[in-house]
């Protein structure tokens, strides 16, 4: 891996490396915001419906873990490097389904977090469940917290998430799409998330020129919306596909 960056303008920094390598040269308190979206780790050999075709669920060996342990230690291992480069007024977002959501949870709580909201984000287009023995999967939950410090006073936009919300205060529950095909058109990435879900959690959580880390960054939504936003990001994704998706991505924006 790299420690140089392979792309770079005025907002964004992309890195190809591996985040926990990157997150331990990253300096101390130098982030505003976190968005994460770690492997699931749900590849374990089942079967989903895409496009009314029945497709494998395995998205890859990144998404594999060997063991309940295994899972929960990657998490605190992940998050302790990342509360390390995050400012004390900072916050992190982390997404998520019942796969790995219950051990971020311990593992921020674990790791001196407090837990500020659980966002349920529900899918209203999700891919059918065809097996039928069980009920559509059509949520993920996004975990927003901040370092657990009687000081740290973390930023929200009240006002904006009110105005967005036909002037009613915004809850928990957020409802839309999946990810848009035309925000796959340079390629496709198998967890990729919607730019809207991002504009709302950057919109909420900070301000323009604020410094925000994507340690996932997969094919770059974090990096994207960002640079629209005039937000500076940082992203770390240790595969050179989904750089090449990012980089094209990027300079559409």
């Amino acid at each position: 891996m790299s420690n140089k960056y392979c792309y770079c303008d005025d907002y964004v920094k992309v890195y190809l490396d591996d985040c926990f390598t990157k997150l331990k040269e990253l300096a101390e308190e130098s982030v505003d915001m976190i968005f994460a979206d770690p492997p699931y780790f749900l590849s374990n050999g089942g079967i989903s419906n895409s496009g009314g075709k029945v497709v494998c669920v395995d998205k890859g060996n990144w998404d594999k873990i060997g063991s309940l342990e295994e899972k929960h230690l990657f998490n605190r291992t992940w998050i302790k490097l990342a509360k390390k480069v995050l400012k004390q007024n900072g916050t992190i977002w982390i997404t998520g389904t019942f796969h790995n959501i219950y051990s971020i949870g311990m593992a921020l709580e674990q790791e001196g977090f407090k837990i500020l909201n659980n966002i349920t984000w529900q899918k209203t287009n999700p891919a059918p469940n065809i097996s039928c023995r069980y009920f559509t999967h059509s949520t993920e939950t996004i975990i927003w917290a901040r370092k657990n410090n009687k000081n740290a006073k973390h930023y929200y936009n009240y006002d904006l998430m009110k105005k967005l919300n036909n002037n009613k205060q915004m809850k928990d529950v957020w409802t839309g799409s999946l990810t848009n095909k035309n925000e796959k058109k340079y390629g496709k990435h198998p967890t990729q998330k919607p730019e809207y879900i991002l504009e709302k959690i950057i919109l909420a959580s900070t301000k323009e020129n604020d410094v925000i880390l994507d340690p996932f960054l997969g094919s770059g939504t974090t990096a994207v919306v960002a640079k629209r936003l005039k937000r500076k990001c940082i992203g770390i994704e240790n595969k050179q596909e989904y750089i090449e998706i990012v980089k094209k991505r990027l300079k559409d924006v």
